[in-house]
């Protein structure tokens, strides 16, 4: 039986990739480089360190460990002006909804999240309240594709991970939620996140009723 739901953060809740896109950018324009909105898109669920080193390798760039260590703490402040002004409105077209929701309705609720800011983007759009445990960047060792952040939240909601569905918008996080054992909902279409389970645009597609309902059958 289903009873608790992890979610991702960045392209199911809300959408600061564009965010994350244009920091890295700058990034790699400092580096002498670029890269394009195509190859940002291997940079989704994926972590600082191994984003920042993919970076390095587009831009054909050579940078010492101590530099490489500053265009980290850089690219996080670059990324953080941009996300000041972000609120509820900001959700993804039914994300917020859907989170009420399935609170409302008794299910757990746990975020599982690459990114070390997720705590500060739930407080600025007054969703950490909804969320039983928060797992990021912060508490885990190995990223996704990794199940570890999702095999954490579930146990920090006290289920395991057969009691659980994800939400994710990248195949890193599917299959980190598929080698972890879990259901998993796409957020895109499915020749863009093979082997999620089930496929919506946006989490205002469906409800917490339908979505256990289907899964509990």
């Amino acid at each position: 039986m289903i009873k608790g739901f992890l979610f991702d953060l960045d392209g199911v809740i809300v959408d600061t990739a564009v965010f994350h896109f244009q920091a890295w950018r700058r990034c790699a324009q400092k580096l002498g480089g670029d890269f394009t909105e195509a190859q940002n898109e291997e940079l989704k669920g994926v972590s600082r360190v191994d984003s920042l080193m993919k970076i390095i390798e587009w831009t054909g760039a050579s940078v010492t460990a101590d530099e490489f260590e500053a265009l980290m703490v850089e690219k996080n402040e670059w990324y953080l002006e941009l996300v000041q002004e972000l609120s509820a409105a900001d959700g993804l077209p039914g994300a917020v909804a859907f989170l009420q929701q399935a609170h409302a309705h008794g299910i757990k609720i746990a975020l599982g999240s690459a990114s070390k800011n997720a705590p500060m983007i739930l407080d600025k759009m007054g969703l950490t309240p909804l969320f039983d445990a928060i797992i990021d960047g912060n508490n885990v060792v190995n990223g996704k594709p990794h199940p570890e952040v999702f095999l954490k939240g579930a146990t920090a909601i006290g289920l395991s991970p057969e009691q659980c569905v994800v939400f994710e918008d990248s195949i890193a996080g599917i299959q980190a939620a598929k080698t972890g054992g879990m259901k998993c909902v796409g957020i895109g279409t499915p020749e863009a996140l093979k082997g999620a389970d089930i496929h919506f645009n946006a989490l205002g597609e469906t409800t917490p009723e339908e979505l256990v309902a289907r899964f509990n059958v």
